[in-house]
């Protein structure tokens, strides 16, 4: 299999019409357009009966004591761990590409709504969901797609990884809310084949360059 894309190129940077915060020079971030990227798979096994697609930043600070403050700095040598920012499972096997905005075309606060989504697909929520669980303005369930908001303080860029995979099976048995941790043990043993595609981003201005 084959994951291309015709808004970024395999490991270079997206652009910010594709994140969830874009850098700005007097408050370090502001909200950027938060359209889904287009994206486009070929040559699935002839026995593919759905596809799942996955977006997830290994790269996330495990602790977040330093993230956005200050006077500090995340160093590099943290340990990181997984932040979901798609989670799209049940596409049709005829399904090849995703139209670029066709799923997120802005940041929604409290979150878009879900499971049920274009193409008779399914969302799960992404890791923002979390993030902004104690916050009054934000909180809420965020289904689909939400781009990059990287720390402004990180030492280090991010990386953001879109995995289709082809399934052996219609739809995953799951029901209810969901998430990639969910997605990812329901896929166990039924999955043919997968492609990935890796766009990077920061928000940090000395690693912008």
């Amino acid at each position: 299999m084959k994951l291309t894309s015709t808004s970024f190129a395999d490991g270079q940077r997206i652009p910010g019409d594709h994140a969830f915060c874009m850098p700005d020079p007097a408050h370090h971030v502001c909200l950027g357009r938060n359209r889904n990227p287009q994206l486009s798979w070929q040559d699935a096994p002839a026995d593919t009966r759905s596809f799942v697609l996955l977006c997830h930043d290994p790269d996330v600070p495990s602790q977040g004591d330093d993230v956005n403050q200050e006077g500090r700095t995340i160093p590099a040598t943290l340990a990181r761990v997984d932040f979901f920012h798609w989670v799209l499972i049940d596409l049709p096997a005829t399904l090849t590409s995703l139209d670029e905005g066709e799923f997120s075309h802005a940041v929604t606060p409290r979150g878009k709504p879900g499971p049920q989504a274009a193409h008779t697909t399914r969302q799960g929520v992404n890791n923002y969901t979390d993030w902004f669980a104690g916050d009054h303005d934000m909180n809420g369930d965020y289904y689909g797609y939400d781009g990059p908001c990287p720390p402004w303080n990180d030492e280090i860029v991010h990386r953001y990884i879109f995995t289709v995979f082809a399934l052996d099976i219609e739809k995953l048995p799951l029901q209810g809310r969901f998430g990639g941790p969910e997605v990812r043990t329901a896929m166990q043993g039924h999955i043919l084949a997968e492609a990935s595609l890796t766009g990077t981003y920061t928000l940090n201005p000395s690693l912008s360059g």
